[in-house]
């Protein structure tokens, strides 16, 4: 089910059959380095994995994340873009994710932008979160182009990482 729609891309709902691009995006280096290890190896992992994850999130919030196609090749998804309620947080955060072929080319940021406008307008958020690694520059620089600010550092799960946290209100 297509959400939003961008000049180059389409961004819709995931679904089991999005497994094994899971397994490719949550094994890339990036992923690996600034999200985590999931230890989703297989498409088992995956399928478990958006059960208990982004599709819950559809039925619990209404959103979750979104997987990322470019117009020219729609059955081929190159990234992730969405809204997740966490329990560790006050307020919805936004995520992204893309595979490295993709990095660099303003997909995050196109896709972040209608997922923002969505946050406003659809499901009327009065506030977005983000949360990333401090290493992560790339990241930083797209959420503060998307205009959420630096608000301070905080550890927010069981790992003890500490992480940037950013906000914008609407």
């Amino acid at each position: 089910m297509v959400i939003a729609k961008t000049n180059r891309l389409i961004i819709s709902k995931v679904t089991l059959k999005d497994a094994a691009f899971f397994v490719e995006l949550m094994n890339t280096p990036s992923w690996l380095k600034y999200i985590g290890d999931r230890n989703i190896k297989t498409i088992k992992d995956a399928e478990h994995h958006l059960k208990n994850g982004i599709l819950k999130s559809y039925k619990e919030s209404g959103y979750g994340f979104y997987k990322v196609t470019h117009k020219s090749e729609p059955e081929k998804a190159i990234g992730i873009v969405g809204l997740v309620k966490r329990k560790e947080l006050e307020h919805t955060d936004i995520g992204f994710g893309f595979l490295p072929e993709y990095e660099g080319k303003g997909y995050g940021y196109e896709s972040s932008v209608a997922v923002m406008d969505l946050a406003k307008n659809k499901f009327k958020l009065e506030k977005v979160l983000a949360i990333t690694n401090p290493d992560n520059k790339s990241s930083i620089h797209l959420l503060e182009k998307l205009g959420l600010s630096f608000q301070k550092r905080i550890k927010p799960f069981d790992k003890n990482e500490e992480l940037l946290l950013f906000a914008k209100t609407f």
